[in-house]
């Protein structure tokens, strides 16, 4: 009956897959706390402290008018005003950056750090949100279909010697390996170069925006007192598209390359590398044995 089927997939399945999923949660949510709480509230102790320093160095200022100041403060940092600059720093809404924004939009890593503040540019967000986010899916599984088409030669491994089974799978491996050193490690240095962060820093934002989590603790070209070039931030957004797209390649491919070598190692170890998988049809045949009856 399909209530039985039903029942029998539910706890065949699903319901060992939900315990897993809720104690992972569990222990992420202990962990975090663990490592994260005391320093909030040593950050917050020191915050306190330096409001109570500030207000004896002026005598001028009261406590309301120190925590109207901080609102205010905190209302700009929200609407993405960084309080450390002044009047003269590149805005936030030039076409770079926009394109940046729109770029964390339609992939919706969402650092956080910025939005729109008008309705118009709210509203206008949330219809471009609903058009971009399918389009950018629809666009990664496409570059990454045409990525993997180019090594399809690897789905007819079977009918290939073993010497160019060997070869496909160390030029996958070097693909793959110079393809990751592009995008996901030279970049990260770039940025650290650029922003002054440590290489940690610098890997730790790249993890953070192309698994779309952005935080929103580490964002490019956000510096009041740095010069960024006007394209920085584009080029940055271009790089989220195509580090996305070698993602889900290298998630697909990644799989498909241990799978090869393990068969490559277990064939090295029971038989020897041979210079042929499949015999040669234009060979001629060998000779069978014929048993000999007394």
């Amino acid at each position: 009956m399909p209530q039985a089927g039903l029942h029998s997939c539910w706890r065949g399945r699903l319901l060992p897959l939900l315990a897993a999923y809720l104690c992972y949660l569990l222990l992420g949510a202990t962990v975090f706390q663990f490592l994260e709480k005391q320093a909030e509230a040593q950050s917050r102790d020191e915050f306190q402290l330096e409001k109570l320093r500030f207000l004896e160095n002026y005598t001028c200022l009261d406590q309301r008018a120190l925590e109207r100041f901080v609102r205010v403060i905190m209302e700009a940092w929200v609407k993405g005003v960084n309080p450390k600059g002044n009047s003269t720093n590149p805005s936030n809404w030039d076409f770079g950056s926009s394109f940046f924004f729109a770029g964390t939009v339609v992939t919706t890593i969402g650092y956080g750090n910025l939005a729109p503040s008008t309705e118009a540019g709210q509203i206008f967000c949330v219809f471009y949100a609903l058009v971009g986010i399918p389009l950018n899916v629809i666009f990664l599984n496409h570059l990454g279909t045409g990525l993997r088409a180019h090594l399809a030669t690897l789905e007819r491994w079977e009918d290939q010697p073993r010497r160019s089974q060997l070869l496909q799978v160390l030029g996958l491996a070097v693909f793959l390996t110079l393809g990751t050193l592009a995008i996901l490690i030279l970049p990260p240095a770039l940025f650290s170069h650029v922003e002054g962060w440590s290489f940690r820093e610098g890997l730790y934002f790249a993890f953070i925006t192309l698994s779309t989590i952005g935080f929103g603790d580490y964002v490019v070209g956000t510096d009041p007192s740095k010069h960024y070039l006007s394209v920085y931030r584009s080029l940055a957004a271009v790089w989220i598209l195509l580090g996305l797209a070698w993602l889900a390649l290298v998630l697909s491919l990644g799989p498909l390359l241990l799978h090869r070598c393990s068969q490559l190692w277990t064939f090295s170890r029971g038989l020897g590398f041979k210079d042929g998988a499949a015999p040669d049809p234009e060979s001629p045949p060998r000779p069978q044995k014929i048993p000999i009856s007394d």
